[in-house]
């Protein structure tokens, strides 16, 4: 595609307001996509391609440019020309791209960026572009088995559908969008994967509330709550609710689901998502105070934790996320992890079952709270099952959940 000036502008200004004014990056592409009526679908998608590009390889694209940091409109659009001349190698084309005579890229010379490119494939940091720390941790938390997460974590997700199975079927949504648009997924039965990605929220099937955009690796969490009719169950940190929607599925709206979140614009957009979807016995329940918490003490049969996490397994989706961690917020996360797990995990009978789940990668926000957990609580609680998805091994977003039974 040739190069335009405007939207090599968009995409400058956009990384402006990624790194410097730091917005979330889905939501800076959103209103740009919006602000220019003119713009094409081909437009649209080179601008938003490039954009999420370049986040994604930030480290890598600015090695190459010999930056250390940016913040003048003058250097984004260098390292939008230094990422045209690396793209093409480093997504495994065939040739580097030639760039317009502009003076916007008069001090970009093609040979030293190709230099500067092969020496960055010498050392993993910044090939794969993370920082230091987040290499140094993930590498002491998984060993060798980080060189083929981080390589899987920089390659862009596919869009994966789940199949409301309160308004329809695997083989009616198939039939609707054209078998040659979905395949099926092995291992997750509501699953459907777009086979070229596309925006599918526009779609009126999707109006119908026919499906709901969900990762593979999050469709098996809810089924792990080893769900049965009419039973009471808690999603105790629902967030916006794509796992509450589920679980109100499986029960096929018998017994009752009860979203809880210390957030009341997301228990909002749930409210929404759930008369779309045709979802009756759902009610959302706003964290004020633990006393909340305790007044809920063994009332539910069924219990999901879906806790805050450092969001390590979905990168690939954020790649922007990866530059705003830091360490000290893995510190405090671990912290809220565990303070979740032990008191919200009284909401349980006894009897009954609970789901700790994270989105992370890392043994130290999974396994190793559920070890702890169980080793303070053991006449209380045992561990049935766990489970982790790879985004390196299963091609799904990287998930951690662990069945444990309240058994005194």
């Amino acid at each position: 595609m040739k190069l335009h000036k405007g939207l090599v502008a968009a995409i400058a200004d956009a990384l402006r307001d990624i790194f410097v004014k730091n917005r979330q990056a889905d939501r800076v592409v959103e209103q740009l996509l919006k602000s220019n009526k003119k713009w094409g679908a081909r437009d649209r998608a080179f601008i938003a391609e490039n954009t999420y590009e370049i986040v994604r390889w930030w480290r890598l694209v600015k090695y190459c440019a010999e930056m250390k940091s940016a913040s003048e409109t003058e250097e984004f659009w260098r390292l939008v020309g230094v990422w045209q001349i690396i793209k093409p190698q480093h997504l495994q084309k065939v040739h580097f791209e030639t760039l317009p005579d502009w003076a916007e890229f008069a001090e970009i010379d093609p040979i030293s960026i190709e230099t500067r490119y092969a020496e960055a494939l010498q050392t993993r940091k910044i090939a794969q572009s993370v920082p230091d720390w987040l290499d140094e941790v993930c590498e002491q938390e998984l060993g060798k088995k980080w060189d083929l997460e981080i390589a899987a974590l920089n390659v862009p997700a596919p869009v994966v559908l789940r199949v409301n199975t309160l308004k329809t079927s695997l083989e009616e949504v198939k039939t609707i969008l054209g078998a040659d648009l979905v395949s099926e997924v092995a291992g997750v039965p509501d699953a459907l994967v777009l086979n070229k990605r596309q925006s599918m929220q526009q779609s009126e099937a999707f109006k119908s509330g026919l499906f709901e955009i969900q990762d593979a690796g999050s469709q098996l969490i809810a089924p792990y709550l080893d769900i049965s009719s009419g039973m009471s169950v808690i999603d105790a940190c629902a967030g916006a609710g794509g796992k509450s929607l589920h679980i109100a599925s499986l029960l096929q709206n018998s017994g009752s689901v009860l979203a809880m979140d210390i957030e009341p614009f997301k228990l909002e957009e749930l409210k929404k998502r759930a008369q779309r979807n045709g979802v009756t016995n759902l009610e959302t329940m706003l964290i004020e105070s633990e006393d909340i918490i305790h007044s809920l003490s063994q009332t539910a049969d069924r219990l999901l934790l879906d806790v805050p996490c450092s969001g390590l397994g979905v990168l690939r989706r954020n790649p922007d996320s990866k530059w705003k961690l830091k360490p000290e917020f893995l510190e405090n996360i671990r912290q809220v992890q565990w303070t979740i797990l032990s008191t919200y995990s009284d909401m349980v009978k006894t009897g009954g079952k609970m789901v700790y789940a994270t989105c992370s990668i890392l043994p130290s926000e999974s396994e190793e709270q559920v070890k702890r957990f169980t080793k303070s609580r053991k006449k209380q609680w045992k561990l049935v099952a766990e489970h982790r998805t790879s985004v390196a091994k299963d091609g799904f977003d990287g998930f951690y959940m662990a069945l444990l039974e309240r058994v005194g």
